[in-house]
């Protein structure tokens, strides 16, 4: 059975909060609200974009939250269109995630992001080669749901045993353990180390030169 180590994106693999908060920001305006905070925002990093504005705008109504999460769409192309957007891989990730394929394992994404979006992230930083399976919200509930990672293990041939899922927030640890996978926080992110072990966190690595020989352990 093939071993597969699944990424979170946005706070595992690239630094991401900043655009992140600005569409945030200029959704929010469109809808004449408050910006929320943007420790707030940071917090919803990961969830699919209807639950991300659900929690911090709970009281309105669904439809909504659906039209807020249009306009953050369009709001982040804009900010693409002018060339702002920077989505830069943290140190060390690129070296990591090479030495783990050579290491024979299959590797994957599973991420909030749209297809558009995981796409134009992966290729901008030349790592869409690696991945053999992605996962997006425009197939899936929005995590903590199993979802994403049922189906990134039967693209892969692989199964809970051989998986490992590799993310920053509770919501990358949750989807993990609803899932059976070994979950592996990372501390580069946007949640604390705490809240990743406290969500059940098998492991936590504080820099990326730390994975390969932690999954080369769990053999």
């Amino acid at each position: 059975m093939n071993r597969l180590a699944v990424f979170d994106c946005d706070g595992t693999l690239v630094d991401s909060a900043a655009n992140i908060c600005l569409a945030m920001e200029a959704c929010f305006a469109k809808a004449e609200l408050p910006l929320p905070p943007r420790r707030l925002t940071r917090r919803v990093v990961g969830l699919s974009l209807v639950e991300a504005v659900r929690t911090l705008h709970p009281d309105a109504p669904h439809d909504r939250h659906v039209g807020m999460a249009e306009d953050y769409k369009q709001a982040f192309h804009d900010l693409r269109s002018r060339g702002l957007v920077a989505e830069p891989l943290f140190d060390g990730i690129a070296e990591a995630i090479a030495r783990i394929e050579t290491a024979g394992w299959l590797l994957g994404v599973a991420t909030g992001k749209s297809d558009r979006g995981l796409g134009f992230c992966l290729d901008h930083n030349r790592i869409a080669h690696h991945f053999v399976t992605l996962q997006t919200a425009d197939r899936h509930p929005s995590k903590p749901h199993p979802s994403m990672l049922e189906a990134a293990m039967a693209e892969a041939g692989a199964e809970p045993a051989t998986t490992v899922m590799i993310g920053d927030t509770a919501f990358d640890i949750g989807m993990a353990k609803q899932a059976g996978v070994t979950a592996i926080g990372v501390a580069w992110g946007y949640h604390e180390p705490a809240e990743l072990f406290a969500e059940g966190a098998d492991h936590v690595v504080s820099d990326p030169r730390e994975l390969p020989p932690l999954l080369e352990s769990l053999r």
